[in-house]
């Protein structure tokens, strides 16, 4: 074998794909032990977007970013874009959602250490700032509602599936469970739950996030109630009426009602799905404007 084939055989495995989710120690803040897991694409593109993956009870960032049923690291890949997979400190592996320190600006909670997340990212990465945006489903989805409600200002869009209202989970301590929430009995006019998310970042009027929901009729686990209830919050945060702009069954597949109430908020009902609604990776993405 002659020396510049066998140089070559050498080299060759050094250009294999070297994207890996890696751990970020020191993002900064002095909030909860929440983990940052950060991944960035081999194809990352100049001033990224950035997605904020939010996992569900019982798991991890890591575990949820190696679920092959959660297709964000398949649309970093594809689309170029950072992705940032936060994992909770708390037992059972549920985000705070319920104590004040989480539902407060700046209160030093599991809100808080997610966006120290967003703003470590955003200079480290070269981040563009007006493309961040946040997804998660179950317990990822209810804190993505709190994201929207306490850094709003951080956030272009969320995408959230099975969720409820942010603030619907209030209770006395961290990762609470509160039954009358995840029963469906925890009801509120537009006007109460809008109240509620605002309180969350008192005096802030610049602009907010737009709202995907996602839920399932068949939800056994947060009932299916509180799909209304958290169209009900956002339109009454945007301030616009709960009547269909547009309606259309069997979008974006078969079983499916995706209905818009004006621009910013969206819901999309799935016919006799569970508690996991499946991910949609593109509709996800087109609501974000991705890639």
């Amino acid at each position: 074998m002659h020396s510049s084939t066998l140089m070559n055989v050498l080299v060759l495995p050094c250009l294999a794909s070297a994207a890996a989710l890696t751990k970020v120690a020191n993002y900064g803040g002095s909030a909860t032990r929440s983990e940052m897991w950060v991944y960035v694409p081999d194809n990352v593109k100049p001033n990224p977007a950035l997605v904020v993956a939010i996992h569900s009870c019982q798991s991890s960032g890591p575990s949820y970013f190696n679920n092959a049923k959660i297709p964000w690291k398949q649309g970093s890949d594809a689309g170029g874009y950072i992705t940032i997979w936060p994992s909770s400190p708390n037992s059972g592996g549920c985000w705070d959602v319920s104590s004040k320190k989480s539902l407060t600006r700046d209160g030093g909670g599991d809100s808080t250490a997610i966006a120290n997340m967003i703003k470590y990212a955003i200079p480290q990465y070269k981040v563009d700032p007006t493309r961040v945006y946040v997804t998660g489903g179950s317990s990822g989805a209810m804190m993505s509602n709190v994201m929207a409600a306490t850094y709003p200002d951080l956030i272009k869009a969320v995408s959230l599936y099975s969720g409820v209202p942010a603030g619907c989970f209030v209770g006395s301590g961290v990762a609470q469970w509160n039954s009358a929430c995840s029963g469906g009995s925890s009801t509120n006019s537009q006007a109460g739950w809008a109240k509620i998310a605002e309180a969350m970042y008192p005096g802030y009027n610049g602009a907010r996030p737009k709202m995907q929901i996602w839920h399932g009729t068949a939800d056994g686990t947060l009932n299916y109630r509180n799909y209304e209830e958290t169209l009900k919050q956002w339109t009454g945060v945007f301030g616009v009426p709960m009547t269909a702009t547009l309606s259309a069954k069997d979008t974006p597949e078969r079983s499916y009602t995706t209905t818009d109430y004006g621009p910013m908020v969206e819901g999309i009902s799935g016919q006799g799905v569970g508690h996991s609604v499946p991910s949609h990776l593109k509709v996800s993405e087109a609501w974000f404007s991705l890639p």
